[in-house]
């Protein structure tokens, strides 16, 4: 019996789940294009090509928008074997993370279920597991950003955030005076941004992006403090042209 060597698009997209519509999307882009041609002239994919459509799902699970996926899938040097390390990883991580939230799960139930009262802290706790199960940090990012606030202290984290709340409004009466994002005095409110954002990460690059990931994803929570996409453009040029950054 032969192996089947090609598929049609309605093929792929019933094999895989994916629909004809996003297939036909990465076509255009230029994201996916099929490599072969059927006698009548219709394009056809190649197991080159499905092994290409896995790895732009798995960047897309990573977080990749696909021009970034295009970009890196077409570069010289591209590992297919590093997506697959790197997916390791955020199921790994992922895995973790659920365990905790089983743990946690669990012990409410047992309370729950000897009527007893679960604490306000365990509740917040749990609730706090769970939403970040959902998408932005992994468990030693969790665990890094506990210990850095049992580090800092409720007084010094309420003082940080009243800081934040001042800092903001200062950039933002220089951005709305039109002061140049190179100027003294907004690379030092940069500084400044900079400096508390490592004090609630821990100086951690990678916390740092989820953060920002997670503001970006969430400009509700960003406006809390009064950081709009206006202000954090203003302040991000004055970051990226400052040897401190």
């Amino acid at each position: 019996m032969a192996v089947k060597e090609q598929w049609k698009i309605g093929e792929l997209a019933k094999l895989t789940g994916i629909t004809m519509r996003t297939l036909h999307h990465y076509d255009q882009i230029g994201l996916l294009v099929p490599t072969l041609h059927s006698d009548s002239g219709h394009r056809l994919y190649s197991r080159q090509d499905i092994a290409r459509l896995q790895q732009i799902i798995g960047l897309k699970q990573l977080g990749f928008r696909l021009n970034e996926s295009k970009e890196l899938l077409n570069h010289p040097h591209f590992r297919p074997d590093e997506t697959i390390r790197l997916q390791l990883r955020r199921v790994n991580e992922q895995i973790l993370l659920h365990e905790e939230l089983r743990h946690r799960l669990e012990g409410l139930y047992e309370m729950l279920r000897i009527q007893e009262d679960a604490t306000v802290e365990q509740l917040i706790q749990t609730i706090k597991v769970m939403k970040m199960t959902e998408k932005y940090f992994t468990p030693d990012q969790m665990s890094k950003i506990r210990k850095q606030g049992e580090l800092l202290g409720s007084k010094k984290i309420k003082e940080i955030e009243n800081e934040w709340l001042s800092l903001v409004a200062k950039v933002r009466s220089e951005m709305e005076k039109d002061t140049s994002p190179q100027s003294c005095e907004v690379k030092a409110l940069a500084k400044r941004w900079k400096e508390l954002v490592n004090l609630f990460t821990g100086g951690d690059h990678d916390i740092a992006m989820s953060v920002k990931r997670y503001y970006a994803d969430n400009p509700d929570k960003a406006a809390e403090f009064g950081i709009d996409k206006q202000v954090w453009q203003y302040i991000s040029k004055a970051m990226a042209n400052s040897s401190e950054y």
